[in-house]
């Protein structure tokens, strides 16, 4: 410890140590109680009488933004490595300004393919006029003078924020998530034994990939109502939505299979 140091000082930097000692004596005693997303899955997958299970959680729509995260460390990696400065660092401001803006975009807006085309259009239409008015060259110098450049540790603590944001969703997806099965959907509200199952002909399920541009990222919702009209659906926004659309129409399929059965056994008596 160094000579300089106070009672007050010493305390102060022991803080950060003993909360993670805290954190580490929890997790000791609370570890075989808590039920994780990846201990469900682990259990569905040891199940003999359950052949496909879809485990899935909702994203918070900041996920949307990696793009602008990996803008951000880009630009801190050219400013901190390159010492850039006047016009270079500005080119650099701008092209992140653009990823930035393009995400802020998806984010704020459900952009179909017909609302994207129509803007495309209206851009090239505006451009076009633009051109023949002569005024093309002075609406780009108007961007310039904006004059967007950051320092390396801004660009750096952009791509924290959003991470962090990013992170602490996937964190909370550990303990609040859905497990559909042929059999029955379970609702996980907590990092115990806290949670709901569900018939499976009390709720249905469907995939809106209607968002052309989340599309593209990989992205799309997961929509459970149930039919009791007093709850309140269950939307999910969730990654690599394609595998997980394919894996979900096969389990509702074997579930329509079963009913339809069951329907055909009790009309005959079976």
């Amino acid at each position: 410890m160094p000579g300089n140091w106070d009672l007050k000082t010493t305390i102060i930097f022991l803080i950060p140590f003993a909360v993670l000692a805290v954190g580490v004596i929890v997790w000791v005693f609370v570890r075989r109680t808590i039920r994780t997303r990846v201990r469900t899955g682990k259990t569905l997958k040891a199940d003999p009488d359950i052949n496909e299970y879809l485990v899935v959680f909702g994203w918070t729509r900041k996920v949307l933004y990696i793009p602008t995260i990996l803008a951000s460390l880009g630009g801190c990696v050219l400013m901190l490595f390159f010492d850039l400065s006047g016009t270079a660092a500005q080119i650099v401001g701008g092209v992140w300004f653009g990823v930035f803006f393009a995400n802020f975009l998806i984010d704020e807006y459900d952009i179909n393919i017909k609302v994207l085309l129509i803007g495309v259009l209206c851009v090239i239409g505006a451009g076009l006029w633009l051109v023949s008015m002569g005024w093309l060259g002075d609406f780009l110098r108007f961007f310039r003078h904006l004059g967007i450049s950051l320092a390396a540790m801004g660009y750096l603590l952009i791509a924290i924020v959003f991470t962090l944001a990013v992170v602490i969703s996937w964190c909370k997806g550990l303990f609040y998530y859905v497990a559909i099965t042929p059999n029955y959907l379970n609702v996980q509200v907590g990092p115990t034994e806290t949670g709901e199952q569900i018939a499976r002909e009390q709720y249905s399920t469907r995939v809106d990939t209607g968002d052309f541009l989340e599309r593209l990222m990989g992205f799309g919702r997961i929509i459970i109502t149930f039919s009791d009209q007093r709850r309140q659906p269950i939307v999910l926004l969730v990654g690599r939505i394609a595998g997980k659309a394919q894996l979900l129409e096969s389990i509702r399929g074997k579930l329509a299979f079963d009913l339809d059965r069951q329907t055909r056994q009790s009309q005959f008596g079976v």
